[in-house]
């Protein structure tokens, strides 16, 4: 299937869903979900993946439910999560190598009425993430890696940013007195960009503007996905 871009009628369609949170509702309207979402997703992972492994070989492209797509249902089990059982916003992820898909560096995207979100990175760490993390940045050359790494995406475009300070007190092993201890204050760290969600209508623009976004991202991709190569099992 070719991708073309989602339906202007996509957007108005999660606003309906975020409005009419609730299964009944879902499961009478399930087939605008196949024809808006799910197909037109299931495509574009297809032809982003392969923009993707243009740019690194081993990232992972699979357009299926829990690999580069998620379900729609939401967990809410969890403890303090969001309880409106369906999601108003898609993302779809390309995660690199065979790690957890959510604790591999990745490059990542969402898309809802009120933004399309575009991230590389780590967007949260688990605790063997962060430690491995940690470690990796006790080292004052990685340090000032990193460093350079986010202040030359920043400087690329104005609307680049990143993830803001997770944690107040350095950890064991930092004090205020390194250079760029505060990087041990992070609890994920990606960098992102908020853009017009109606660029997903054009299934062109779309792919062109998140490779160029990747693209420039790719060095913060390179150096989380090392980290993640230090996972302790």
């Amino acid at each position: 299937m070719q991708f073309k871009g989602f339906s202007k009628k996509t957007l108005p369609f999660l606003a309906s869903i975020r409005k009419n949170n609730n299964k009944e509702w879902f499961e009478a309207h399930r087939s605008e979900y196949e024809n808006l979402i799910l197909n037109p997703s299931r495509a574009f992972v297809v032809e982003m993946g392969e923009h993707i492994q243009a740019l690194e070989p081993t990232i992972n492209a699979e357009p299926k439910i829990n690999k580069s797509l998620y379900r729609i249902y939401r967990d809410t089990r969890r403890m303090g999560a969001n309880k409106a059982p369906i999601k108003h916003r898609i993302g779809v992820i390309f995660w690199q190598g065979n790690t957890k898909r959510m604790q591999s560096s990745a490059f990542y995207m969402h898309f809802s009425p009120d933004e399309l979100y575009v991230a590389v990175g780590v967007r949260w760490f688990e605790k063997p993430m962060l430690d491995a993390f940690r470690e990796y940045i006790k080292n004052d050359e990685k340090r000032e890696e990193l460093a350079k790494i986010l202040h030359d995406i920043k400087q690329k475009d104005s609307g680049y940013t990143h993830l803001e300070k997770g944690y107040k007190r350095y950890p064991k092993g930092f004090d205020r007195d390194m250079t760029n201890a505060d990087l041990s204050l992070y609890k994920g760290m990606a960098t992102f960009k908020v853009l017009d969600p109606h660029i997903i209508e054009n299934g062109e623009n779309l792919i062109n503007t998140l490779y160029k976004i990747y693209e420039d991202m790719l060095p913060l991709q390179q150096f989380m996905y090392e980290v993640s190569l230090r996972v302790k099992k």
